[in-house]
């Protein structure tokens, strides 16, 4: 790959791979990753932003939270930490959860649910999937590529995209985590995520626990290349288990700076304001 190459797959392989097949994918705007549908929904319908992947700091990245469903692993991962191995279970995408007064709590990536003999179910677990956000221009890039794919593609457009790992936690894993989580440690059900290690390398360090007594698995996903097929494939590298409030705890509170710091910003601010004000009530009044 190019170093300034900022896409790594489109369409699920690699620019470089001008085979048949990844080109009969990307004519056709076809999502190998069992999508809802056979062909690629992100961002338009009609005009989908088939990348599933981004290249960062010699490493690919995952934007699609489409691209976990690789082989269904984060579903066989989930229920056998639920569960373990040798049980009856099923998986629902997409569940609507309520809280006590009937308001939307948001949408469950997916209920993994466990039945008897019967078809009645007798567990659940749930499962979030997050990509990363992107910051910058992803669809020049992608429509430069597009237009003539060819394995020597690069991009020196503006607005270079790269990952946006503070959005990616701050806008919707943590208020997943805190309004959707909260309901499922009230009903004491397993809680799993999963992620890119390099995105759960950007939050801050959670206290462990054991598989036994976590509340939520971490399972943390990363590409790696198959030269065979000049493909990336999903691989599990990692599992952490935590405890829900603990890791809560830790993710939502920062570490605070140096408040003497702080006020030197404000007093610095202040002394320019005084610096330009006529009189005291002025600053009262500008303040």
């Amino acid at each position: 790959m190019q170093n300034n190459n900022p896409i790594a797959e489109v369409f699920g392989f690699p620019t470089d791979n001008i085979s048949e097949r990844a080109q009969y994918y990307r004519d056709n705007c076809l999502c190998p990753f069992y999508n809802r549908y056979p062909n690629c929904t992100k961002d338009k319908a009609d005009n989908p932003l088939g990348v599933c992947s981004i290249n960062h700091a010699g490493s690919q990245v995952i934007t699609c939270p489409t691209r976990f469903r690789e082989d269904w692993m984060i579903l066989r991962n989930a229920a056998e930490f639920a569960w373990g191995k040798g049980v009856r279970w099923t998986s629902l995408p997409e569940i609507k959860l309520t809280d006590a007064d009937g308001q939307s709590a948001g949408n469950i990536d997916y209920v993994i649910a466990r039945y008897n003999s019967d078809g009645h179910i007798t567990d659940f677990a749930t499962i979030e999937v997050q990509g990363v956000y992107i910051s910058g221009n992803l669809r020049n890039p992608f429509q430069k590529y597009m237009e003539h794919p060819s394995a020597d593609f690069s991009w020196d457009g503006r607005n270079y995209p790269h990952p946006d790992y503070l959005s990616s936690s701050r806008k919707r894993l943590i208020p997943q985590m805190l309004y959707k989580g909260g309901i499922f440690k009230a009903w004491n059900k397993k809680q799993c995520v999963a992620i890119q290690k390099s995105f759960f390398d950007t939050l801050p360090n959670l206290p462990t626990t054991t598989k036994a007594k976590a509340d939520i698995a971490w399972f943390l996903y990363d590409l790696q290349y198959n030269k065979s097929d000049n493909q990336y494939h999903l691989k599990l590298v990692n599992t952490v288990y935590t405890e829900f409030h603990a890791a809560l705890q830790r993710v939502i509170y920062t570490k605070p700076g140096d408040m003497n710091a702080f006020i030197s910003v404000l007093q610095g601010k202040l002394e320019e304001r005084l610096s330009t004000a006529p009189d005291a009530h002025s600053v009262f009044e500008l303040l």
